[in-house]
């Protein structure tokens, strides 16, 4: 590492002596201490003194400092109540305001109409930015991708392989694939060693960016329908889709490859080979069968 990651390492050294705070496993807590990343991420969100970001786990406020050097207000949302407690008592610019709560339990609408103290009233766009604890992950992206205010923008810390799954095309998709896909367009910034953190997780992170669309990119009546149609399709993995089918809708077979055939699709092709257009027109057909 650089003297300058070495100066990072050593000012998360000092803080969790100083706070007698001993690293919870449990809550995936792992401090990014590389610059030349904390960097990459910064660049990733630009971010402009317009911008609402909300950070998601802030830990020790080595990142939140530098997104409120950029941004115009950062709600930093942390869970474990003795980081929030370091947090503010480290944290002393104006533009900062600490929750202590759970994520999950949150309502982003909220916090953006002022029930964050201190915070403007009027509602604003935001964008997220997280090192994310890995056993989180989908529950938080699924947390604001589908909430009633989305971010503009999603700039997360994440493990590699949920990153890789997250960006793939048609050919390597998963329902986490499709259902981040189906919000917004994914794309992996930069691979992150394990020994960027400390303590080390056991496995490599990624940088991962994701651009909110105004509007999923395929047309869909009913979202709910649509993903449980999808859940459907991944039911038994790696077999051919109209068996994964019958076994996810409780249908017979043979229905199964009548469904796929009215869509135009081929019953001995895997659900991981389908596109998010082919997705949407299966359930445009399904949802019609219904009726």
């Amino acid at each position: 590492m650089s003297n300058k990651d070495a100066s990072m390492a050593a000012v998360t050294k000092k803080l969790l002596r100083r706070y007698n705070i001993q690293t919870r496993k449990k809550l995936g807590q792992h401090f990014l201490i590389d610059d030349a990343v904390l960097e990459q991420i910064l660049d990733a969100a630009a971010l402009t003194p317009e911008d609402t970001v909300i950070e998601v786990g802030p830990g020790l406020g080595l990142m939140t400092r530098e997104l409120a050097k950029r941004a115009g207000w950062v709600i930093a949302i942390e869970l474990d109540n003795r980081l929030a407690s370091l947090l503010q008592d480290n944290l002393e610019a104006e533009n900062i305001v600490v929750i202590n709560e759970d994520v999950l339990g949150t309502n982003p609408a909220k916090l953006m109409q002022g029930s964050a103290p201190h915070f403007p009233p009027q509602l604003r766009s935001y964008k997220v930015v997280a090192n994310l604890p890995y056993y989180i992950t989908s529950p938080v992206l699924r947390h604001f991708l589908e909430a009633s205010v989305k971010p503009a923008t999603m700039v997360v810390m994440v493990q590699k392989e949920v990153a890789e799954v997250i960006a793939a095309k048609a050919g390597g998709r998963s329902v986490l694939s499709i259902a981040v896909q189906f919000y917004g367009k994914p794309e992996i910034v930069a691979n992150v060693p394990a020994a960027s953190f400390f303590p080390p997780p056991e496995v490599d992170s990624a940088v991962l960016k994701i651009d909110v669309y105004d509007n999923p990119p395929v047309p869909v009546k009913d979202v709910e329908g649509f993903f449980k149609l999808v859940r459907a399709g991944f039911t038994a993995a790696r077999k051919q889709v109209a068996n994964s089918l019958a076994q996810g809708l409780h249908i017979d077979k043979e229905a199964a490859v009548r469904l796929l055939a009215k869509a135009g699709l081929d019953p001995q092709r895997r659900a991981e080979t389908f596109t998010l257009e082919e997705w949407a027109n299966l359930h445009n057909v399904y949802s019609r069968g219904k009726k």
